[in-house]
């Protein structure tokens, strides 16, 4: 069962996500909050397995409930729920630990998809998030873009061959099981490669190693897919 506090200052929307995710048998909502400060308590209380954060709240925010959060509970990952008018925040969440972004207006499944993805591991950026981000990394240009990629394959030279075919699949979005499953591994053997992916690259989360797997080019240029 995956445990969820749901945090939105709009009630009908907290009501309408509620019931989206209250039709999984596999999904709980254990607590909902109208702020990040009301979230935090509540992942406290409850030390549910994904916190679902709305970026913008009054008082506390989703992403400063978010660094919070991962930094408390580190067993506890962050989704944010965001809009295209968010882009902005995306960097920050990133930064502060989040391990998935569905946007409010995409499809319910993809919501369940993406809870399930990071549930089991995985990291999830709705698709057209993904594009978003995507775009975002290039928006400083061509010249950027070499250079950051140029950068990230520098990193990913600290990788050994089978830790690279596992940043790929990250950067695809699979969870450890499906990795396995891809690579003909065990899933133990694949968490011991990305604890040590995440260790050598320096980041923090497998969303962060998905962007960095996408700029060194190992995740061909469009969307990460969700598999749980």
């Amino acid at each position: 069962m995956i445990r969820v506090v749901l945090a939105d200052d709009e009630r009908m929307l907290r009501a309408g996500m509620r019931a989206i995710l209250s039709a999984d048998p596999g999904i709980e909502v254990v607590g909902e909050a109208a702020d990040g400060a009301e979230a935090l308590a509540l992942v406290r209380a409850h030390r549910p397995d994904i916190a679902l954060l709305d970026v913008q709240m009054p008082g506390t925010d989703g992403l400063t409930a978010t660094t919070a959060i991962t930094a408390e509970f580190p067993g506890t990952a962050v989704v944010i729920l965001t809009t295209f008018r968010e882009d902005a925040y995306i960097a920050r969440a990133l930064s502060g630990g989040a391990s998935g972004f569905v946007l409010k207006t995409g499809d319910p499944r993809e919501l369940i998809s993406g809870l399930h993805a990071v549930a089991d591991g995985g990291a999830y950026l709705s698709p057209e998030v993904a594009q978003r981000v995507i775009a975002e990394l290039g928006a400083t240009g061509t010249k950027g873009r070499m250079s950051r990629g140029a950068a990230a394959r520098d990193r990913i030279g600290k990788v050994s061959h089978r830790e690279r075919e596992v940043l790929a699949l990250i950067g695809e979005g699979l969870s450890n099981d499906a990795i396995a499953d891809r690579l003909g591994i065990t899933p133990g053997t694949v968490k011991v490669h990305v604890g040590s992916i995440l260790t050598r690259l320096d980041v923090r989360n497998r969303v962060q190693a998905a962007i960095l797997a996408y700029e060194a080019g190992l995740v061909a240029t469009g969307t990460p897919a969700a598999e749980g």
